[in-house]
């Protein structure tokens, strides 16, 4: 397997705070694959997402693109990622400059990347670009930021980081900011370019529901650690960590098709947290061991893994064994994730 993008044991602290713990990640570009990251503000997401684009370096642990640590990639390697791993960010205001109009966000990758040979052909690159995520080139071309809608915007950064091919698209809440009539036209813009151009999104979100419906795989966070992670479909219609049933309890039933579990808000168990499990505070279910130490992911399907001492009859998850937790996964180097 040939992977493009992983993080091993990647960790980032603050000073006495910790913004993501042991965590692992890796993209296989022969598989290409959507794997969300979900959980609540301050969970550790964004963080890992700036880790993946290089934007962070992390305190322990290391990111490696094909093989190389992103902190000593060379001028021409680090070329490379930045075309192969793009990043589309949360707020669609501040993306742009004020003073240009929205041309330039997509002028600049063709002319930085030289994408094209003639101004005619990186005009043509432009407009199927915007085509591809449904927006009409003659209403876009030549305008002002402030004179297109908040989801425009945000579909002229997804058509920018389709311009260069990628082999990933770190997508940071991209959808959060925009009206709910647009989020399924950008999300399914996303999945189209999985499906038919085959590139891998990692899409980093608060919102279980969304990423339900748009990815294969997913990783469930609190206080900067994986909780659980696997198959989407098995971890939201049977969640196994206390945390991922609380996040589906607060969806609402919105069809009869999908049967959301029901759970009430645990009440805090009593338990001190000192070293130990980070949702022990909350857990209905805490004991006492859950406060001595951080369990580790116990493999409790093909499938399917879970921090969470109840499991631990279950086989604990070995490194070597990463890559064939998540969906389409049959030996190292393919999607996983530890914590």
């Amino acid at each position: 397997m040939s992977v493009l993008l992983r993080a091993e044991h990647a960790g980032k602290t603050y000073g006495p705070l910790t913004a993501l713990r042991d965590v692992s990640l890796a993209i296989d570009q022969e598989r290409p694959s959507i794997i969300a990251v979900v959980g609540e503000s301050g969970s550790g997401k964004t963080t890992l997402a700036r880790m993946l684009l290089g934007l962070v370096a992390p305190t322990t642990g290391r990111v490696l693109y094909r093989g190389e640590d992103l902190r000593k990639l060379g001028a021409e390697r680090r070329m490379a990622f930045r075309r192969d791993v793009q990043a589309i960010f949360q707020d669609p205001y501040e993306v742009y400059n004020p003073f240009y109009r929205v041309d330039h966000v997509l002028t600049t990758p063709v002319r930085k990347f030289r994408l094209a040979k003639s101004t005619a052909q990186a005009r043509a690159l432009i407009e199927t670009a915007l085509r591809a995520v449904g927006l009409r080139p003659e209403e876009i071309l030549g305008r002002f930021p402030h004179q297109l809608s908040g989801g425009q915007r945000q579909r002229i950064m997804v058509a920018r980081a389709l311009l260069l091919r990628p082999k990933l698209i770190v997508a940071d809440e991209p959808v959060s900011m925009v009206d709910a009539s647009l989020r399924a036209t950008i999300l399914g813009s996303l999945r189209t370019l999985h499906e038919e151009l085959g590139i891998s999104v990692v899409y980093i979100t608060h919102d279980l529901a969304t990423a339900y419906q748009i990815s294969d795989n997913i990783l469930v966070m609190y206080r900067a650690g994986v909780v659980e992670a696997g198959a989407v479909e098995g971890i939201v219609t049977q969640p196994e960590h206390p945390y991922t049933r609380l996040l589906i309890a607060s969806i609402p039933r919105v069809s009869t098709e999908r049967n959301w579990v029901t759970e009430a808000e645990p009440t805090a168990a009593g338990v001190a947290a000192a070293g130990g499990c980070s949702f022990v505070d909350r857990c209905p279910v805490a004991m006492a061991e859950c406060a001595e130490a951080v369990p580790p992911l116990y493999r409790t399907a093909a499938d399917r893994v879970v921090a969470c001492y109840r499991y631990r009859m279950a086989p604990e998850l070995a490194a070597a064994d990463l890559g064939t937790v998540l969906v389409g996964g049959c030996g190292p180097g393919s999607s996983a994730a530890s914590g």
